[in-house]
């Protein structure tokens, strides 16, 4: 996929000319999500494109409302093309009016999973207030813009957070991931690291789940870290200032959207 990104970069700048010509477009493509059969000129683009990308793995096409592009979504991406795919592109929609990042919005939509069907059982428990609003996180020992997301998160009221230890980052990430779940009180355990600095003393050859935890960020494509998710199973990928994580905290709340089982 990296290597499609550098063929590709080179068309950031057309497509940020074609996105202004189209702000006179209906913005609005989140109701493409809704769809679930596509129709005949999707199939046709989806299928030029893996005739032209034989590489290329097509998960999904979608026409926007954008001057007749079609948002095409592979590996946890979105590209763009049009209806002959006579041109692939990467880059983002942005609503002139609201400044709204739609590409991004789309891909939220794109990678939802069904909350519950996350091991929520098995993961690092943090509870503060009355625990209702739930979220799930994954994250690396040696992370640190993970080590600032979990002082704001810390901060938050009455929240559940499932915290996956994911050890992709150093060589010692899984020692330190492992040292932390073989600790008498895991969740002490970890807040020593991440807010503290002090490192676990288990020797971490206890059984633990982490290879699991890699295995499911990897099948759920956890890229960056930290990464959260919701409960309207929709994910967000940073350290994410108090405020959105409470805002967001908030709407996923609201929501009500059902999401699809993790295949």
């Amino acid at each position: 996929m990296n290597s499609i990104k550098v063929v590709l970069a080179t068309s950031v700048m057309l497509f940020s000319i074609l996105t202004a010509c189209s702000s006179s477009a209906n913005p609005d493509i989140s109701k493409t999500a809704a769809k679930s059969e596509p129709t005949k000129q999707e199939q046709d683009v989806k299928q030029e494109v893996e005739k032209k990308f034989a590489e290329l793995k097509v998960e999904r096409v979608t026409k926007t409302n954008f001057s007749g592009l079609y948002e095409v979504f592979i590996g946890g991406e979105i590209f763009y093309t049009d209806e002959k795919v006579s041109f692939l592109m990467i880059g983002k929609i942005v609503d002139a009016q609201t400044r709204t990042d739609v590409t991004e919005a789309r891909l939220s939509k794109l990678t939802a999973i069904k909350f519950d069907d996350l091991p929520l059982e098995k993961g690092i428990k943090l509870v503060r207030g009355s625990g209702a609003r739930r979220m799930a996180i994954f994250e690396d020992p040696n992370c640190g813009y993970c080590k600032k997301f979990e002082q704001d998160l810390n901060s938050l009221e009455n929240i559940t957070a499932y915290i996956f230890p994911y050890p992709i980052l150093a060589p010692d990430s899984a020692d330190k991931a492992k040292a932390i779940w073989c600790s008498p009180d895991r969740l002490k355990a970890w807040q020593d690291q991440m807010l503290r600095g002090q490192a676990a003393t288990a020797n971490g050859t206890c059984e633990t789940p982490i290879d699991q935890f890699v295995a499911l960020g990897q099948r759920l494509r956890v890229n960056g870290i930290p990464t959260s998710f919701f409960e309207d199973g929709e994910r967000i990928s940073g350290a994410l200032p108090k405020a959105t994580i409470e805002a967001k905290l908030v709407a996923a709340d609201r929501s009500g959207v059902k999401i699809t089982a993790i295949k």
